[in-house]
């Protein structure tokens, strides 16, 4: 079986060898990885993987697409041959890690779970910032292991989820939560995380699933979009990936800073994992170009600091304490007044 992830990047190198050895572990045989403007060297970094195998690497230098730099990247992954080629598709990333419940916890075993599915939404569950101020050089699973409980009643943004899809021709192209364009007359089959059958067509535009479930039964999404404090912001002056000039702020952060229940799932393909990072990191110009991003990262925080916008925002992250999950009896006001403005929306 031939699973292929997407990957778009920018200024993230310092992670990719981590992700890459998790991903590679879990199972997917091939990562694309589309990069723009760095300034850390994530591009070298993707450029020796590919030299090394098992990654395409694609320069995703412009024109952009209307929709985003991420939408332009993964357009462009749709023409490569490992994409073409691939049994299984998914676009992910950097702070996104697959986690599966069922089996060898791989993703033959979760598809394996699914038989006849054609689509499997993997929902996220969010992972908070642990209190954790300093950025360091750690695996983020290994730091980060407070998460949001598992039924979520609000916000919507934490049910948000990813697909895993049957490379077939059904659907015409890759899509940052789900494929995009169903072909007519194809039938497909979608499923959940729990394992449930979904009702998902071409027309139905959902990218989160519902308040008040749970989804995970069998695989989840961990979302670490938040990581350490120093980290998040880089990310804050990075922008969003689908809107780069979107600038991340404390609203992004208190609707993600979720530290109500541990879960270390994902580490129990930690001595496997570990062995990938430490092959990675054998290869000197590796190694070398990952101790260049680690230092980009603590040279450009640093340089972040002598600004009053970016030393405010990190005085507000050390000073706001962690979100509380909403109980559902207010969850449910908050969603009467969404369905009514739906409503009233001409």
């Amino acid at each position: 079986m031939q699973a292929t992830a997407v990957l778009c990047l920018r200024d993230e190198g310092a992670f990719v060898l981590d992700w890459l050895a998790h991903h590679r572990t879990v199972g997917f045989s091939h990562v694309v990885i589309c990069t723009n403007d760095c300034a850390d060297g994530t591009d070298l970094i993707a450029d020796r993987l590919a030299a090394l195998g098992g990654v395409t690497h694609i320069r995703n230098d412009g024109p952009y697409h209307q929709a985003g730099i991420q939408f332009t990247g993964l357009k462009l992954a749709g023409k490569v041959k490992p994409v073409r080629q691939a049994d299984w598709l998914m676009a992910l990333d950097i702070d996104e890690f697959v986690n599966i419940h069922t089996g060898g916890h791989q993703l033959p075993d979760l598809i394996a779970a699914l038989p006849g599915a054609s689509a499997i939404t993997l929902t996220w569950r969010l992972f908070g910032n642990a209190g954790e101020i300093a950025w360091r050089d750690a695996p983020v699973p290994e730091v980060f292991t407070r998460a949001a409980p598992e039924v979520m009643h609000w916000p919507w943004r934490a049910q948000m989820f990813k697909t895993l899809y049957r490379n077939d021709g059904s659907f015409r192209q890759l899509g940052v939560h789900r494929p995009r364009g169903l072909r007519d007359g194809r039938a497909v089959q979608w499923r959940d995380g729990a394992g449930r059958t979904l009702d998902l067509q071409a027309h139905d535009r959902r990218v989160f699933s519902p308040l008040g479930q749970r989804h995970c039964r069998l695989a989840q999404l961990n979302h670490y979009a938040l990581g350490a404090m120093e980290s998040f912001v880089l990310k804050s002056a990075r922008g969003r990936a689908v809107h780069s000039d979107d600038r991340l702020g404390m609203d992004y952060w208190t609707d993600r800073n979720f530290n109500t229940e541990e879960d270390r799932s994902i580490l129990r393909l930690g001595a496997e994992v570990a062995a990938e990072r430490a092959r990675l990191a054998a290869d000197p110009e590796l190694a070398r170009l990952h101790a260049a991003a680690v230092a980009w990262r603590h040279a450009r925080f640093a340089e972040l600091m002598q600004t009053e916008d970016y030393r405010a925002l990190f005085g507000r992250l050390m000073m706001t304490p962690p979100s509380h999950p909403l109980p559902r009896d207010a969850a449910r006001k908050l969603i009467a007044h969404a369905r009514r403005s739906q409503r009233l929306s001409p």
